[in-house]
């Protein structure tokens, strides 16, 4: 899966999309593009890592010495791309300055796309080491690749919501009246990685009124019984490509108005995913959801958009909002998660899906309905 997760055509699709932009070369630092190029995951260090892809030459990865065996039990490492080490007193950006085109780094300049993720500091010593040529963000050259995701990627996707729907259908042994937002939290987060995930990447456990709260983080909060709660989680499967799911819960009888509108919420989430087809906009498929909740006079009370796009980041293009006129095409993967947040408590339903030739599949499948905890 690794092979058809990273193959090594990307490495040329880059370099003509970078030609195509104009760009003299694209250079990626450790982040998610370099992973999407390469499949390594390499380490943020000030020592530095960076892909070099010419438009008009071959790509090569200048790595420290001590991570050349990383670099090379990597994708990376099967990929034909040259590893270019180098030691503790070399200048990797002097290194890398040289190896490109003259006209990229003297008189004349060009322009060289660096990677969006790339720390400050290393943009401004490859400026100095290439006066000439002009910096832009590398996002828009790698956007175009990411955002339609492979079968393969799609896979991954899958698997990572299958991780995470096993995760939520262990929620209603962990969360109990009586325990803390904080104690529930750490359970679910060791849920995440036993069932797969290599990391966890949030948890949230918003109880009573912190479920009003969409980045509610976990609190010493004590969950009392009928208080609606919100579970938002997700994390990084080994495969590097993210989950994402919110179901809410409650321990015992919820309220009548948060059942209410509850249902709406339900409505309007349905509406949106049914959306989801090519060539609809992505703020068609946010209407879908925000004009339900809006005609049941909660339009106030959803205030963020529909949804994000996700993959090796856990949220990426495409954005799921008012003013996103971008038709959707199949492959692209994103969240639909609307929510109705009036202040004594609040309510989110998240499902990722892909949209695909003539709909959309849905990655996670656990029921939405609210789970009410004996």
């Amino acid at each position: 899966m690794t092979t058809e997760l990273y193959p090594r055509e990307r490495l040329g699709l880059v370099r003509d999309a970078a030609a195509k932009a104009g760009l003299g070369a694209v250079l990626l630092t450790p982040g998610p593009d370099l992973r999407y190029v390469t499949g390594y995951d390499a380490k943020q260090l000030e020592r530095l890592t960076c892909l070099v892809v010419p438009a008009g030459g071959e790509a090569f990865l200048v790595v420290p010495r001590l991570e050349i065996p990383a670099a090379e039990a990597s994708p990376a490492g099967s990929l034909g791309v040259e590893l270019v080490p180098w030691d503790e007193t070399d200048d990797p950006y002097a290194l890398v300055a040289r190896r490109l085109p003259g006209g990229l780094v003297k008189n004349g300049g060009g322009t060289v796309g660096v990677a969006d993720r790339m720390w400050a500091v290393m943009a401004l010593r490859f400026r100095a080491a290439m006066p000439a040529a002009e910096q832009v963000a590398a996002g828009g050259v790698l956007r175009e690749l990411r955002m339609r995701k492979s079968p393969a990627e799609v896979a991954a996707l899958r698997e990572a919501g299958a991780a995470i729907d096993r995760v939520h259908r262990q929620v209603p042994g962990i969360l109990k009246a009586g325990r803390t937002e904080r104690e529930v939290a750490r359970d679910i987060a060791d849920a995440i990685t036993a069932e797969g995930h290599a990391q966890v990447d949030f948890v949230i456990v918003g109880a009573g009124p912190n479920g009003a709260n969409p980045h509610a983080e976990p609190s010493d909060r004590v969950i009392r019984p009928g208080e609606p709660v919100v579970v938002d989680i997700g994390g990084t499967m080994p495969s590097g490509y993210c989950s994402d799911s919110t179901r809410n819960y409650c321990v015992g009888e919820p309220p009548a108005e948060y059942r209410a509108y509850f249902e709406v919420l339900e409505e309007a989430q349905r509406a949106s995913c049914a959306a989801v087809r090519p060539g609809v906009t992505p703020e068609a498929v946010d209407a879908a959801a925000r004009d339900i909740i809006a005609a049941a006079g909660h339009g106030e009370h959803f205030f963020h958009r529909t949804g994000h796009g996700i993959g090796l980041e856990s949220h990426e293009d495409p954005y799921i909002v008012a003013g996103n006129l971008e038709p959707l095409e199949p492959g692209m993967a994103f969240s639909i998660e609307p929510g109705i947040y009036p202040g004594p408590h609040g309510a989110r339903i998240e499902d990722i899906v892909v949209c695909t030739e003539d709909g959309y599949e849905p990655m996670n499948v656990t029921e939405h309905g609210l789970v009410v905890i004996d």
